[in-house]
C-alpha cells in the first residue's frame, strides 16, 4: 500500500474524530443546561441532516437508472421527516423510513409481475 493511501487515511479518520468528538467537548462546557444554546441545535440537527443527505447521494443513482424506485424513495423520506419532526428521534425515523421503503418497492413490484 501507497504512503499517500495510509497518510489520507489517516488524516480522514483524525479530522472526522475531532469533528465529532470537540462539539461534543465544548458542548459540556456550557453552564446553561445540557440542552440549550446554539451548538445543541446544531448537534440535534446533525443526524436528520446526515440521514436526508445520505438518503439523496445513495438514492440518486438509483432512481436515474429505474424509475420505478423514485416512489418508495419518496414515501421513505416523507416518513423519515414526519416522524422525526414528531418523535425527534433519528432512530425511530431511519427504521420506519426503511420500513416503508421496502414496503412500498415490494407492493409494486407485487401489483407489476
Amino acid at each position: 500500500m501507497s504512503t499517500n493511501v495510509i497518510l489520507v487515511c489517516l488524516l480522514v479518520g483524525t479530522v472526522n474524530y475531532l469533528f465529532r468528538y470537540l462539539p461534543l467537548r465544548m458542548g459540556a462546557r456550557q453552564k446553561t443546561g445540557p440542552k440549550s444554546g446554539p451548538l445543541s441545535r446544531v448537534l440535534d440537527s446533525i443526524g436528520i441532516a446526515s440521514i436526508c443527505a445520505l438518503l439523496v447521494v445513495s438514492s440518486t443513482p438509483e432512481i436515474l437508472r429505474d424509475q420505478q424506485k423514485l416512489l418508495p424513495s419518496l414515501a421513505g423520506f416523507v416518513l423519515l421527516a414526519l416522524i422525526f419532526w414528531r418523535t425527534k428521534s433519528i432512530i425511530i425515523a431511519t427504521l420506519t423510513g426503511a420500513l416503508v421503503y421496502g414496503l412500498v418497492f415490494k407492493v409494486m413490484l407485487m401489483t407489476a409481475g
